[in-house]
């Protein structure tokens, strides 16, 4: 999973309840083992992930 940092990063607790709600959502929908699932969160900065040809730093100072 994908998501912009800096300081839209979430927190330790917010990554947590991520991991283990995505890891009951892939269980569910999919019927699968999630013993031995492995959920990746990757922060990318907001200058390195663009939307429409602007960085998402940007789009968030328009708004």
């Amino acid at each position: 999973m994908k998501i912009t940092g800096d300081e839209e990063s979430p927190s330790t607790e917010s990554k947590k309840q991520l991991i283990s709600k995505i890891t009951n959502v892939i269980g569910e929908v999919l019927h699968k083992n999630t013993h031995n699932l492995c959920v990746i969160i990757e922060e990318v900065p907001m200058d390195s992930y663009g939307i429409g040809g602007v960085t998402v730093r940007e789009l968030r100072r328009r708004k």
